[in-house]
């Protein structure tokens, strides 16, 4: 399986990455690793790039490289600043909002000066949504979709922060102002979708008439932005203004189970397994 490791060396050949060096590696589902300095790839942006290291200030643990200083964070980061392009006084829904992703979301755009909406699965994540800062939170499996986004978004959305896709998105358009921006990061209701399984209204009249930008996004697009980004989350881990939360299992041999929990929409944050 693929997947980040923020990891110390432990042995080393390497003048680059002496012993006790802490980086961010891709090697997937493993306790140890061999590596050469140079990630393997699974994307195109992705392939020959060196390790990362890691050094952060004091206070930001290194697993936050898996998180919020890591893809999580980037993706949060350009999604709402790059894609979403809020403005300060409009509305933005974010769903599956309790995630690694949608945690962020909610808060970066809360710096814009934008009032937030998530929705979650549960009461637990309801509250735990309210306590990142979110301004609206109803939990979709106790409350009509159309009915809570009448309740908490009676001036419309600008923007739409989108990791469900299907049918659930097809409900959101209706509520999105002229001249909103969507942002597709995701489409869980799809992932495991039969053959027409579930048919949707075509979107065409309502992204026309509404003058609204759908566009999807990959992490990769914006490698050479990736300081910048990394720089302002630091500082604002550091300020307060961004929280981040870590959902761990411990014990690598709980690896499948963890993954498991995550696409059953357990974790609060990021899921982290400590090895």
């Amino acid at each position: 399986m693929v997947g980040h490791q923020a990891a110390e060396v432990i042995e080393s050949k390497n003048a680059d990455y002496p012993v006790g060096t802490k980086v961010l590696c891709r090697h997937g589902w493993t306790s140890h690793s061999i590596s050469d300095g140079v990630n393997p790839g699974f994307a195109s942006g992705d392939v020959c790039s060196p390790l990362r290291k890691l050094d952060f200030p004091d206070g930001i643990p290194t697993s936050a490289a898996l998180g919020v200083l890591g893809l999580t964070g980037v993706t949060a980061y350009f999604g709402v600043i790059d894609v979403c392009r809020p403005k300060e006084g409009e509305t933005m829904f974010v769903n599956t909002a309790a995630g690694a992703v949608g945690s962020l979301v909610g808060q970066i755009a809360k710096l814009k000066g934008v009032k937030t909406i998530g929705c979650t699965s549960t009461d637990e994540k309801v509250v735990f949504l309210k306590e990142y800062g979110y301004d609206e939170v109803f939990n979709y499996k106790k409350e009509d979709l159309d009915a809570a986004l009448k309740r908490t978004a009676p001036n419309g959305i600008d923007c739409y922060f989108d990791n469900v896709g299907g049918k659930f998105s097809s409900t959101v358009l209706r509520y999105l102002n002229y001249g909103a921006r969507v942002a597709i990061c995701g489409f869980v209701s799809q992932y495991n979708r039969l053959q027409d399984q579930e048919k949707v209204p075509a979107p065409e009249g309502i992204l026309l008439w509404q003058n609204i930008s759908v566009k999807g996004f990959l992490f990769w697009e914006y490698r050479s932005q990736f300081p910048k980004a990394y720089e302002d989350m630091i500082q604002w881990l550091q300020e307060g203004k961004l929280k981040h939360k870590e959902w761990i299992t411990d014990g690598f041999e709980n690896m499948p189970k963890a993954f498991i929990g995550q696409l059953s929409g357990e974790n609060y944050g990021k899921p982290i397994v400590k090895a």
